[in-house]
């Protein structure tokens, strides 16, 4: 499936639509939809379950939007978060060089230069203009990627505040608060949930790089020593998760990073196979000491763990694993996506789908009251479709394609015998069951 078929599906079946679409849309904004909100809440219960429920010293936060404006002082976004941005001065249009670079290639070699290097290695190869195909590009000029904005009713330097570009940051300036209140001791991890915005000049692909997303980060505080281990660690159980949702592992690759921040003892992405190409889903990093110590320097405040067993303070190592939500949403419905003998199916792991059962009186007139009242017993337990339109056939396909693993069948047997028929979406099975193992049954077959 291509990318411009997954876009009209989304809209077609209410996963995701255009942002502000009646305005004529507002450039890389998208809004999840009835199907897509569920499917997105779904992956966050996942991640939830798997991060913070199943894992010893792991605790979730839910820290603000808006921050001090010296926490990304502290933490180097003001003064060197921006993007190498150059324009073709034959159509006008602005791309990223290293992209330009590394499409080219098809590599990763422009991650690891230097602006200088890239404009070279753009002129003596020329490299193309992806939209005109000429090779008559301006210098690399450097463009903040932050969001500012004011906090009361002057517009002046020192009511200047930004929209954060990552969660991480909320995650490092509550190290004490969470260790102090949960009396952690290292390793703990902390889990956070929640929107970034990042001011993208050449966003794409539909929900794969946009101005707004969601992150699921996860912090692991550590005692120097002890990091590379964590760090190979949480690389391999974020392929496990990936592929504990749903994905093939031969859809999944790790890459390492060439160039490393200057913060940044080790960096590997977990890229995912899209029809675009390779795409980032995952970003896990050994950040060393440097956030804290750097918190630490900025506030004035002690960023120090004493550790119980040798009565010794010091800063701890972090290990970040950051989950792109909108994006593993993405590589999710690629994924799932199917077709079977002319049947649109989305194959999505029964615990993430939107709907977990559809209702479907075989005939409206005799047996929708009947079917009425199973929808209302299973949606206690469940989020369920309720489908009395068209004939049973289509009802099937319209759930197939939506996701919905299982599609009970309210017939007269239902009315006489208080027995349904089961239909399982990927085999197509049918099954006949009393009414009263329905929610059992399908407990055992979602589970995650």
């Amino acid at each position: 499936m291509d990318m411009e078929k997954m876009v009209n599906l989304c809209k077609q079946y209410g996963f995701i639509f255009q942002g502000s679409e009646i305005y004529g849309g507002l450039a890389n904004t998208w809004d999840y939809g009835p199907l897509g909100s569920r499917l997105k809440n779904n992956v966050k219960d996942a991640w939830r379950k798997k991060f913070i429920q199943e894992r010893d010293n792991a605790y979730e936060l839910d820290a603000d939007i808006l921050m001090h404006p010296m926490v990304w002082k502290a933490s180097g976004h003001v003064d060197s978060f921006a993007d190498p941005l150059i324009d073709c001065r034959e159509c006008k249009t602005r791309h990223r060089a290293d992209n330009l670079i590394n499409d080219f290639s098809n590599s990763s070699i422009g991650d690891a230069m230097t602006n200088e290097e890239m404009i070279r290695y753009i002129n003596e190869n020329k490299v193309p203009c992806p939209k005109c195909g000429k090779t008559n590009f301006t210098d690399i000029r450097q463009f903040k990627l932050m969001f500012e904005t004011y906090r009361g009713v002057t517009q002046d330097s020192k009511s200047v505040v930004y929209l954060r570009p990552e969660n991480a940051q909320g995650e490092y300036v509550n190290f004490l608060n969470v260790q102090r209140s949960m009396r952690a001791k290292l390793p703990f991890s902390i889990g956070q949930i929640g929107k970034a915005f990042r001011n993208e000049i050449t966003p794409g692909n539909f929900t794969f790089r946009t101005i707004e997303f969601e992150q699921m980060e996860y912090q692991t505080f550590c005692k120097k020593g002890d990091d590379m281990n964590l760090y190979e660690y949480f690389k391999q159980y974020g392929k496990k998760f990936y592929m504990d949702l749903g994905i093939k592992e031969e859809h999944l690759r790790f890459h390492d990073h060439e160039k490393l921040a200057h913060y940044a003892k080790a960096a590997c992405d977990i890229e995912y196979k899209f029809p675009f190409g390779w795409g980032e889903v995952n970003g896990t990093h050994n950040r060393t000491d440097f956030d804290l110590t750097r918190h630490q320097e900025y506030s004035g405040v002690k960023q120090e763990y004493l550790d119980p067993d040798t009565n010794t303070k010091y800063i701890p190592y972090i290990i970040e694993s950051t989950y792109g939500l909108d994006r593993t949403v993405l590589a999710l419905l690629f994924e799932a996506y199917e077709v079977v003998d002319d049947r649109e199916v989305l194959k999505l792991h029964p615990y993430l789908a939107p709907y977990k059962v559809a209702v479907l009186p075989l005939i409206k007139k005799n047996h929708s009251e009947k079917a009425k009242e199973i929808y209302q017993l299973l949606s206690k337990n469940f989020m369920t479709n309720y489908d009395e339109a068209g004939n049973i056939g289509k009802r099937y396909r319209r759930n197939d394609v939506i996701g919905t693993p299982f599609c009970v069948t309210i017939d007269d047997e239902t009315i006489n015998n208080n027995t349904v028929t089961i239909r399982e979406r990927d085999t197509m099975e049918q099954t006949t069951i009393n009414v009263s193992e329905l929610v059992d049954y399908i407990e055992k077959r979602i589970k995650f």
